[in-house]
């Protein structure tokens, strides 16, 4: 068969290898907005060929991480005071419907996992771990329900705005404010109470997107624009 072989399995690891990498320095913030992101530098970098290079930034684009630019090529995306709203009001309508189903399907183990991480967020002092805290302890509430495709959705919801996220926490009062909110949520699932446990998920999320587009318009110069609840 006139055909190259090509070892597919090294490809494709090389591939997810290189996209998780430069995934969590896009959300932890280690890659700044406007970075341009080089094939052949990350080839280099990784000792692999620029294709798995090709085929990891062309995943990090569908889930809006990067963009591509003229002239530039592949950039880390910067998000806008109404993207942010955008990702934060779908949140809003999805994530307090995947705590309602989770309630009721919650066993001790996931209780006590999400108090495990309720208590670190409370208790960390780094401010590089707050975001992960954050994500893992919403991670546990929400699995329990069954839904791995809303899952799905709201993770890569999360990994767009989540390095915007960890600067907001750091610099303002949104860590105190996101553990008593967490405090709150996590009593609701120990109760069995579903429909409260969603309403303060619900407010929990706007409480962050107002103070989120407060940060970032405020660090683009200018007056911050009154969020809609």
């Amino acid at each position: 068969m006139p055909l190259k072989a090509v070892d597919i399995s090294q490809t494709a690891s090389a591939s997810t290898i290189i996209f998780e990498a430069v995934r969590k320095a896009i959300i932890t913030g280690e890659l700044k907005d406007g970075e341009a992101l080089r094939q052949d530098d990350l080839a280099r970098m990784f000792r692999t060929s620029r294709i798995p290079v090709r085929e990891a930034l062309t995943r990090l684009e569908h889930l809006g991480l990067i963009t591509a630019q003229r002239y530039r090529g592949a950039v880390v995306a910067g998000l806008s005071p109404g993207e942010a709203r955008e990702i934060f009001d779908f949140r809003g309508l999805v994530e307090p419907e995947v705590v309602r189903h989770a309630v009721p399907r919650m066993t001790e183990a996931d209780i006590e996992q999400a108090r495990r991480y309720c208590r670190a967020f409370s208790d960390s002092t780094d401010p590089m771990e707050w975001g992960d805290l954050n994500r893992k302890f919403h991670e546990t509430i929400y699995r329990a329900s069954g839904m791995p495709y809303h899952m799905t959705v709201i993770d890569n919801a999360m990994d767009r705005v989540d390095r915007y996220l960890r600067a907001q926490l750091l610099m303002s009062d949104g860590m105190g404010r996101a553990d008593e909110e967490h405090r709150g949520i996590l009593a609701a699932c120990e109760a069995g109470d579903a429909d409260h446990a969603a309403r303060l998920t619900a407010a929990h999320i706007a409480g962050a997107r107002d103070s989120l587009l407060a940060h970032l318009e405020t660090a683009e110069g200018g007056a911050p624009e009154e969020a809609q609840g």
